[in-house]
């Protein structure tokens, strides 16, 4: 028994002794609203399923590359808080955020469209939020006081893509098309981050 016991304790310091922590680098991916929390709503549309598609679709897109593990804020239709986001996201000290959103306006049909970022007052924020749009073609870059980017550590940047009450702009987010091409211009930035 004294042999069996020394030859456990043997594997065991082996396998811990050759265990190499990996340095794994991260990058989240918020996928805005969830659960209750519809977000911008146009009849049967809701926001927070354009953005959680888009998210899963990064993630599966980049699930190839070696460079960095996609994180998701949420994987299902649940609806973790502002607080318990920035929390998950302070924890993993990822390379970068990216919170995915759409935008909606007062109007039924609106004329205003494409793209616009959010940002954190930081240089290495700026720089992502400059890559986002001129990849997109963004309508504006802009700091702002949301809680996403003040509470957030690691440089991070909010997305609206689009306006849900554009129709031009709904249609394109909502296909399957359309939802491949912005997560693949999403994984052409990670990857050249």
């Amino acid at each position: 028994m004294k042999g069996i016991t020394l030859l456990a304790l043997s594997i065991v310091s082996t396998a811990f002794l050759s265990f190499t922590p990996t340095n794994k680098k991260y990058i989240v991916i918020d996928a805005g609203h969830g659960g209750n929390d519809f977000g911008a709503v146009y009849g049967e549309i809701l926001e927070k399923n354009i953005s959680l598609s888009i998210a899963k679709e990064i993630r599966k897109i980049n699930e190839n590359q070696n460079k960095y593990e996609i994180i998701l804020t949420r994987d299902s239709d649940s609806s973790p808080t502002l607080t318990e986001r920035t929390d998950l996201i302070n924890r993993l000290n990822p390379e970068m955020v990216l919170s995915l959103h759409v935008n909606s306006s007062p109007q039924k049909e609106r004329s205003d469209n494409g793209f616009e970022v959010y940002v954190q007052n930081s240089d290495v924020s700026k720089e992502l939020a400059g890559k986002i749009y001129k990849k997109f073609n963004a309508c504006k870059i802009e700091e702002r006081n949301l809680h996403m980017l003040r509470e957030t550590k690691a440089p991070a940047v909010l997305v609206e893509l689009g306006f849900i009450n554009n129709s031009d702009n709904r249609n394109y987010i909502t296909s399957e098309k359309g939802q491949k091409e912005i997560a693949q211009k999403f994984v052409e930035i990670i990857n050249e981050y």
